[in-house]
This record gives structure tokens, C-alpha cells and sequence, in this order.
């Protein structure tokens, strides 16, 4: 339990009752006392008090009036009686009024033990219930704010069995970017199409803004009653978010003279961006996108055209390219929700800075492709012409490709070097020029790459582990 409050005129008795609270082993965060009813009471008034120990007899205000009179309270706490054998006829009394324990002077520490216990149990389940209670009332408000059509039925309904957790004062919404929920009175949405709905009484709201908004780019409805007018300040206080979005403002108040950008944007612009993130043009690409968000921040273009504008990109260049290189589809979804963003300053930022991670993507993919194709060429180029005089040079020149890359290509394609590679070619057609001709060890060198026998001997020892000649007589007797 949070708060506890001891009303108690005599102070050896209230600092006793205190002290036995704290050693009683239940958490509590707060514990205040009073010596009066009167001052009890404006305690009540002002804030929640989860349980009350109050004696009876006291000056200004005594327990009898106390606990009648905190029934007008917002809040009733769990209330205690204390007092001497004498007022048990009063106790009656205030156990009529509500009160759930009665506790007789001098008290016990144990007994107190006992009922704080049982309160936080009580206190507890019901945190518990609400809880359940308030999410699903929070699934409920969603559905509401979203559907197209409620029936008077439907709102009847959310309204007998809801209406204890939604406000009888006037209400305004506030629509942002998703962020920190924070703490107070106020009721919160997460992720309503990708947005956060605060719902705050009137009074209130200057207390939302500074302690939860402050820094956002929001959207704030006119004022509104009752469940009835919910989905009007929801639709108010998205057309300001819009509007903040698209200005890259702070909080912005709902006011129909605001709502700008009456024109859509061109979607064959739109087309022309998927089509050049590939290619040369990449640049152009962005200064179309530039464009369009100039055109919103100008008020020359609808916020909620671009909105629309973004997912047809965003699909584009997943229809486009997903079969070409490998598009992370969750990153790119998310860019199809521009309103998780503040403002659309901040995300055409990170919207040009994906662009340009992609083009470079696809640039690489299609080098590593262009260059994967030449090392092919360069493979079969060696098969055909191992016989003639080869190296690196002739054959790199002969696909025009750097001497470096073409090293590091090479090998990355076919898992070892130049010299090696073209060694083991010609070894391989020694071998079977050996075994099935009768062609001498040098012709058969020259015919295999090498003018100078010697060489060729060497070679051929030093990768198959014999001579040319061992090797044919080893053929023959096997």
C-alpha cells in the first residue's frame, strides 16, 4: 500500500500507532498523521489515502463526523476505528458508516499486524482487478476511436460497463510519436495506428504537457464530454498531430483553419524513386524525395497524401527488389508509418540515410555480380588456353579488370590463386597425356604450358610427389 494516515489527537498514542505500522512488516511508502478530523478531512480531499486509523473522540471534528463526511471523497480509504472501551456504542456507529475494523486503546501491535495485512491483500486484489478491468476498457476505447460506424448499442454498453474509469469532466486527447508512457492521471493508448493517444481531464492537461509531452510533436483536441464525443476528439487531435508533424512543431491545438495541403502528391513521382534507387540516378532519386517534403513542410501538399505516399514506396521497393538482393522487410515496414517519427524533418532524415544505405547495397551486390561474371569468363578463358604462355596480367587485361581486384576476385571465387589455379590445370592434363599417350615428357610439357622441360619436371614433382616419367611407369604397372 501506498499512504497510510493515523488521526489521533494525542501524540504519545499517534507516534505509538506509527511506530507499530512501520514494525509491522506490511510495505508501506507514506505515513501521515493529524491530530484532528478537520485536518483529516482535507488530507482526503486533496489526495489518496489507501487506509485511515482514526480515533473517535477528538476535538473540531470527531471519527463519527470524519468517516461521514469522507464519503464525498473521490477516494475512501480502508478505515480503522481506535477508541477506548467507553465509545464502543460509538464505534457501532461508524461501523454502520463504512468503517472496517474497530481496534480497542491500548492497542495491539499484533492486531494492528493483522489488519494491515489484510487490507494490503484487499488493496492488492483489487489493484489486481482494475487493472484487468482498465485493459480491457483501454482495448475497448481503441476499438471505438477506430471503427468506422459504433451503434447506439455499443456505446451504451461500453458506457454502463466502463464508464466508472473514463472522466466525468471535460476531456482533451492528445495524439503523438510513440514514447515514454511516464506517470499520472491521465489515460494512455499505446500504439493506436502506430501512434500514442494521452486521454486527460481539461484541468490537467498543463500538467500532461509538462511532465509527459514536453519535447513532442503532438496533436490536442478541443475539449470534450463523455464517451459519445471520444472518436471526435481522436480524429481532433490527429488532424493537429498532422499538422505538427508536417510543420515540425512542438504541441499543436486542433483548429480547422489549420488543416493545409489540399493537394496529393504525384504518385508517379513516387514510382520514379523505386525505379532509380538503383541505378546512376540514385541522386535525382533523392532530390524528388527532397522535393515532396518541401512541398509538405510548405503546406503545398496533404501530410496525410505523403503518409499514404510513403507505403506505396515502401512496397514498391519490396515487390522490386526482394528477388534481387535481400531487403529487410521489417526495417522498411517501418518506414511506411511516418508518424512514429516527430516530425517529418527527422524522418525524411533517416528515410534518405535508408536510401542511401540501400543504393549502396544494391551497387555492391551488382559489382560483386559484374565481377563474379568476369572471373567466370576468366576461369573459362584459362581452361581453353592453359597451353599458351598465361599469367595474371594477360588475363586480367583480357577482362579489363584491376591486377588487384582481380587477385582478390579470383580467389574469392574459386578458393585459391592465379599460379595454383593454373598449375593444377595443366597438371591435371599432364597426368592424362601421360597415361594414355606415348607423347615424350617435353612435348607433353610444351603442350601443357611449358616451353622449358626442366621447368615442367619441376612442377610437375613438386605437386604430383614423383616425375613424369615415375608417374607413366607407375601407370603402366598398375
Amino acid at each position: 500500500m501506498k499512504t497510510v494516515l493515523i488521526v489521533e489527537d494525542e501524540k504519545m498514542i499517534r507516534q505509538g500507532m506509527k511506530a507499530m505500522v512501520q514494525r509491522s512488516g506490511v510495505p508501506v511508502e507514506v505515513i501521515m498523521e493529524c491530530s484532528n478530523g478537520q485536518m483529516a478531512l482535507e488530507i482526503l480531499k486533496e489526495q489518496k489515502i489507501d487506509v485511515m486509523f482514526t480515533d473517535i473522540r477528538m476535538p473540531k471534528m470527531d471519527g463519527i463526523a470524519l468517516v461521514q463526511a469522507m464519503q464525498e471523497c473521490e477516494h475512501v480509504p480502508l478505515t480503522v476505528a481506535v477508541s477506548g472501551y467507553d465509545d464502543f456504542s460509538y464505534a457501532v456507529e461508524m461501523m454502520r458508516q463504512g468503517v472496517r475494523e474497530y481496534l480497542l486503546k491500548p492497542v495491539d501491535r499484533e492486531k494492528v499486524r493483522e489488519i494491515l495485512e489484510k487490507f494490503n491483500r484487499e488493496i492488492e486484489e483489487n489493484q489486481q482487478k482494475d487493472e484487468e478491468i482498465r485493459s480491457i476498457s483501454h482495448r475497448q476505447l481503441k476499438y471505438f476511436m477506430l471503427q468506422e460506424n459504433v451503434d447506439e448499442k455499443e456505446l451504451a454498453a461500453m458506457t454502463g460497463q466502463f464508464g466508472r474509469l473514463f472522466y466525468a469532466e471535460p476531456y482533451v486527447v492528445y495524439c503523438r510519436e510513440k514514447g515514454e508512457n511516464g506517470i499520472g492521471d491521465y489515460i494512455c493508448l499505446e500504439e493506436l495506428a502506430g501512434q500514442q493517444i494521452f486521454i486527460v481531464e481539461e484541468h490537467k492537461k498543463g500538467q500532461l504537457c509538462e511532465d509527459v509531452l514536453k519535447g513532442s510533436s503532438a496533436g490536442e483536441s478541443l475539449p470534450h464530454q463523455g464517451l459519445r464525443e471520444l472518436k471526435q476528439a481522436y480524429l481532433e487531435s490527429r488532424a493537429a498531430r498532422s499538422e505538427a508533424f508536417g510543420r515540425g512543431k512542438g504541441i499543436m491545438a486542433y483548429a480547422p483553419q489549420n488543416t493545409r495541403g489540399v493537394f496529393l502528391v504525384d504518385t508517379n513521382r513516387i514510382h520514379q524513386i523505386v525505379q532509380m534507387l538503383a541505378t546512376d540516378k540514385f541522386e535525382e532519386a533523392c532530390r524528388i524525395f527532397e522535393g515532396i517534403v518541401w512541398e509538405v513542410k510548405r503546406g503545398q501538399v496533404s501530410v496525410d497524401s505523403f503518409a499514404e505516399n510513403v507505403g506505396i514506396l515502401t512496397d514498391g521497393v519490396w515487390s522490386t527488389y526482394q528477388n534481387v538482393l535481400e531487403v529487410d522487410n521489417e526495417r522498411l515496414a517501418g518506414f511506411a508509418n511516418v508518424f512514429s517519427w516527430p516530425t517529418i524533418d527527422a524522418f525524411a532524415a533517416d528515410m534518405t540515410a535508408w536510401m542511401r544505405e540501400f543504393h549502396g547495397r544494391i551497387h555492391m551486390e551488382f559489382e560483386d555480380y559484374r565481377n563474379k561474371h568476369k572471373i567466370q569468363k576468366a576461369v573459362e578463358y584459362i581452361k581453353e588456353n592453359y597451353g599458351q604462355d598465361l599469367n595474371m596480367a594477360v588475363v586480367s587485361n583480357m577482362i579489363s579488370m584491376n591486377y588487384s581486384l582481380f587477385s582478390y576476385e579470383f580467389k574469392r571465387y574459386t578458393g585459391c590463386n592465379f599460379v595454383n589455379y593454373l598449375r593444377d590445370i595443366r597438371m591435371k592434363e599432364a597426368k592424362r597425356l601421360l597415361a594414355e599417350t606415348d607423347l615424350r615428357v617435353a612435348e607433353i610439357g610444351r603442350r601443357v604450358g611449358y616451353e622449358n622441360e626442366k621447368h615442367f619436371m619441376k612442377t610437375f614433382k613438386s605437386a604430383c610427389g614423383v616425375s613424369p616419367t615415375e608417374y607413366r611407369r607407375n601407370r603402366d604397372y598398375s
